[in-house]
C-alpha cells in the first residue's frame, strides 16, 4: 500500500509549507522516536505511539502500541478503522493527522496530512520541549556572558601580548628571548619559513618597533648584498596606474605606515615551516605588461604571461657575432636564426653520427672511455655538481682521447704538442728536428698527412723537414687546422682565433637542466642535424610552451615569472643589470659583462 505523508507548517503570515514524503509499505510507525516514519516531537507522544496499516475492504487501521488513546473525530479510542474516501481527523498530542484519499497522480494512495494544532504538550504546561529541558535558568544572562567573554578576549589577545612584549624590552638588540611561550606569540599568523627559522625566538630582529610594519632596514641588516631591481625612479614609473579603488587602498596603506615597495610586499613570512612562497606573477606583470608604453626608452620587451601566445617575447640569448680577443656579443632573437662565431670548427652532426668514422672510433676506444657504439651528448656534456648547468668542455677532458697530438715516442712515453700555444708548437717541432729526429715523425706524418707532403724519395734536410711539419700542422688537414681558425703573420708566427664557448646564453633568465633530466637532449636541441659550429642550438619559446603554461595553467606545468627570472642579482642566479647607484660604483658596460660571461673554456 502507498502512503503519502504531508508535513504541514505555517509561516508567521499564515502561509502553508508542505513537505511530502511517499512510503510504499504495509504499515507506518508514529511516535516521538526520530526513527519513526511519522515523527512527532511532542512529550505527550511516546517513542512508539501507534501504527497505521492497511485494513479490510480498502480501509486503514490505526492502533495504539503503548496503551495511550488518541482522538478520532473527537472520540478517544485505542483502535479505529478509517475509510480514506470519507476521511477522518486523528489527534495525537498537539498534532492533527487528516486522512484522505489521493486523487490525480496520487490516486490509489492514502494521504496523511500532519499539522501542529496546539502546544507540544499539555503535560508540560504548554511549554516547548526545548524550554522544558533548557538550562537557561541556571546560566548567567546573555548580556553578562557576552561582556565576560569580550573581556577575556581583550585580556588574552591584547593585554597579555603587550605585557609580554614590553617585559622583554630590556634584552639587548638581536638577543633571543628565553625559550618559552610568550604572550605576543598569539599575534603570530604562523611559523617562519625555513630560511628564517633561526629567528623563531627573536621577534625583534624584524619587528623592531611595536605596532610598526617590518621596514626594509630590518631586512638589509642581514641581507647586505641585496640590491634593488633597477633605478628607483624608473621603478616608480614602471607600474601601470591603479584605478580609483587601487589608489584608495594605497592611501589607506600610507596612512597606516605601510609604504609601497617594501621587501615584505613580495617576501611573505609566517606562512609555515616551508620555503618562502614564490612571488606571484602579478607582481611582475604590473610593470612588464605594456612597459614600453610607460618607459619609452626601455630595451626590455613587454611580457605578461608565459602561457599566452603573445604574453612572452621570443628568447634572446647572448650571441658572439664576432670572435677574437674581445668578442662582439649582443642579444639576438631566435626568430632571426642567429649564427654564433665562437672561433671553433665543430659539426655536431659529424660527431653524433652512428655510421661514420667517428662512430667507428668511438667503438674502438669505447672500452677505455666508456663510449657506446657512437658518441652521444652525455659523452662530452657532463652536468656540474648542482645539475643545473654543465661542466666546461675542454680539449684535455673531451677531445684529446680521439684528437691525439702525439708526434714522438720515447720508450713508453709519448711526446705531444702543446695545445693552445702555437709558438710552443713551432718551438717543439724545430727542437725535435735539430735534435736528430726522423724526417717524418710518426704522429704528424701517419695521422694527419696531406697527399704529396713528405713524399720525396730522398729525405729532405732537417730544416726543410721542420718547415714542412710546421706547415702541415697549421694547414688544411693538419692537427690544428681541422678544429681552429688560423692566420699566419710570419714564417713561424701562427695565430689561432680564441675559442669561447659560453657557459650561459640566457643572461636574464634561469634554466635548470636537472629539472629536465627525464627528457632527452634531442627533444630540445637539434644537435644531430647541425652541420656547423655557428648554429645556435637553443630551443625556441614554442618548444618550452609545449610543457609549460602560465601561472594558472591546469594541463601544462604552471610557470610563473619567478620560475625563470630572479629579481635580485646573485652569483648563481640570472644576471641582471647591476646599477652603479647601488654600490656607489660606475655601471658595468654591457660589453664588459657579456665578455665576462663568454670567457673561453677551450684553447
Amino acid at each position: 500500500m502507498s502512503f503519502i505523508v504531508r508535513q504541514i507548517s505555517r509561516t508567521a503570515e499564515g502561509r502553508e509549507i508542505v513537505r511530502p514524503s511517499r512510503f510504499d509499505k504495509a504499515e507506518l510507525s508514529i511516535g516521538r522516536d526520530p526513527s519513526c516514519d511519522i515523527h512527532l516531537p511532542d512529550l505527550a507522544v511516546t517513542l512508539q505511539h501507534a501504527l497505521v496499516r492497511e485494513g479490510a475492504n480498502g480501509t486503514i487501521e490505526i492502533a495504539a502500541t503503548a496503551g495511550l488513546p488518541f482522538d478520532v473525530d473527537g472520540r478517544q479510542t485505542e483502535r479505529a478503522d478509517v475509510d480514506p474516501a470519507k476521511g477522518a481527523n486523528i489527534r495525537i498530542g498537539g498534532h492533527m493527522l487528516s486522512v484522505s484519499h489521493g486523487e490525480g497522480e496520487d490516486a490509489g494512495a492514502v494521504i496523511l496530512s500532519i499539522e501542529r494544532v496546539g502546544a507540544l504538550s499539555d503535560a508540560s504546561e504548554a511549554k516547548d520541549e526545548q524550554k522544558v529541558f533548557s538550562l537557561a535558568a541556571a546560566m548567567p544572562s546573555k548580556r553578562r556572558m557576552a561582556w565576560t567573554l569580550a573581556l577575556i578576549v581583550v585580556a588574552l589577545g591584547l593585554l597579555w601580548p603587550i605585557t609580554a612584549f614590553y617585559a622583554n624590552q630590556d634584552a639587548k638588540a638581536g638577543e633571543a628571548r628565553p625559550t618559552a611561550f610568550h604572550g605576543d606569540e598569539l599575534w603570530s599568523p604562523g611559523k617562519l619559513s625555513i630560511a628564517h627559522a633561526g629567528l623563531e625566538n627573536n621577534c625583534k630582529a624584524c619587528h623592531v618597533q611595536p605596532g610598526v610594519v617590518v621596514a626594509d632596514d630590518a631586512c638589509t641588516a642581514c641581507h647586505t648584498n641585496v640590491h634593488d631591481h633597477a633605478d628607483p625612479r624608473r621603478l616608480a614609473a614602471a607600474p601601470a596606474r591603479p584605478g580609483a579603488l587601487g589608489q584608495a587602498g594605497r592611501a589607506i596603506a600610507t596612512a597606516f605606515n605601510r609604504p609601497e615597495g617594501r621587501c615584505a610586499d613580495c617576501h611573505i613570512e609566517h606562512e609555515g615551516r616551508t620555503a618562502m612562497p614564490v612571488t606571484p606573477q602579478k607582481f611582475c606583470a604590473d610593470c612588464h605588461t605594456d612597459l614600453s608604453k610607460r618607459l619609452t626608452d626601455t630595451k626590455l620587451l613587454d611580457a605578461s604571461d608565459f602561457g599566452t601566445p603573445q604574453g612572452h617575447p621570443q628568447f634572446r640569448p647572448l650571441i658572439a657575432t664576432r670572435a677574437g680577443e674581445t668578442p662582439t656579443v649582443q642579444r639576438l632573437s631566435l626568430d632571426a636564426r642567429p649564427l654564433e662565431d665562437n672561433g671553433l670548427k665543430f659539426p655536431h652532426a659529424l660527431h653524433l653520427s652512428t655510421s661514420n668514422g667517428v662512430a667507428r672510433m668511438a667503438t674502438t676506444v669505447g672500452a677505455r672511455y666508456g663510449f657506446g657504439k657512437s658518441l652521444v651528448c652525455a659523452d662530452c656534456h657532463v652536468p656540474d655538481a648542482g645539475g643545473a648547468r654543465f661542466q666546461p668542455v675542454s680539449m684535455e677532458k673531451n677531445c684529446q682521447m680521439c684528437h691525439d697530438l702525439a708526434f714522438d715516442k720515447v720508450g713508453p712515453t709519448y711526446r705531444t704538442l702543446r695545445h693552445g700555444d702555437p709558438a710552443q708548437v713551432v718551438a717543439e717541432l724545430r727542437a725535435f728536428y735539430r735534435s736528430g729526429g726522423p724526417a717524418r715523425p710518426f704522429g704528424l706524418d701517419g695521422m694527419r698527412r696531406r697527399p704529396g707532403d713528405f713524399g720525396a724519395t730522398r729525405p729532405p734536410s732537417r730544416a726543410a723537414s721542420a718547415d714542412a711539419a710546421i706547415r702541415a700542422v697549421f694547414s688544411e688537414g693538419g692537427a690544428c687546422y681541422d678544429c681552429h681558425r688560423i692566420t699566419r703573420t710570419g714564417p713561424d708566427d701562427f695565430h689561432i682565433v680564441p675559442v669561447r664557448l659560453p657557459d650561459r646564453y640566457m643572461m636574464k633568465g634561469w634554466f635548470d637542466h636537472k629539472a629536465h633530466a627525464t627528457e632527452s637532449c634531442e627533444s630540445c636541441h637539434a644537435a644531430k642535424t647541425s652541420e656547423s659550429a655557428s648554429d645556435v642550438l637553443l630551443p625556441k619559446i614554442a618548444s618550452c610552451q609545449q610543457c609549460h603554461g602560465g601561472e594558472d595553467a591546469h594541463k601544462a606545468v604552471p610557470s610563473s615569472c619567478a620560475m625563470c627570472h630572479d629579481y635580485h642579482q646573485g652569483d648563481v642566479a640570472p644576471h641582471a643589470v647591476r646599477a652603479g647607484w647601488v654600490r656607489g660604483e660606475v655601471l658595468d658596460s654591457p660589453r664588459r659583462r657579456a665578455a665576462d660571461a663568454m670567457k673561453g673554456t677551450g684553447s
